[in-house]
């Protein structure tokens, strides 16, 4: 019996390596990613053509054309600005509005200017 199951475990080892020798000699080619190709984004537009030479916008007027095209600010020195009270923060995916429990020690990572555009980036309500 013990040579029964000794001859056996032989012909199942010389299959194996039968059955890999067949997978190197026919050449099979490995198995390779795409090349990154990165994203593709937008030129950026640095108003380099509508501004004169020498003429600067003011980092307010920057700030403030920003703002306009998104609902959501960075902080600034660890609070929200005016016109952005939801304080959210991206870790938990939790936001907190002026009133909650834990508004005053929240150290916001974004602020928006409500509720529903903080629920709009996937953020949800503090529970109390």
């Amino acid at each position: 019996m013990a040579r029964f199951i000794r001859r056996l475990l032989l012909f199942a080892l010389l299959g194996a390596a039968a059955a890999a020798a067949v997978r190197a000699l026919r050449g099979r080619p490995a198995l390779t990613a795409p090349p990154d190709t990165g994203p593709t984004w937008p030129p950026l537009d640095t108003g380099a053509t509508t501004r004169a030479a020498g003429t600067e916008p003011s980092a307010a007027v920057a700030t403030a054309a920003v703002a306009a095209t998104r609902t959501w600010v960075e902080p600034v020195d660890g609070a929200c600005p005016t016109g952005y009270p939801v304080k959210a923060n991206d870790s938990s995916h939790i936001y907190h509005v002026p009133g909650g429990q834990f508004y005053e020690r929240t150290v916001p990572e974004r602020c928006y200017t409500d509720p529903q555009a903080a629920e709009a980036d996937g953020y949800r309500a503090a529970r109390r």
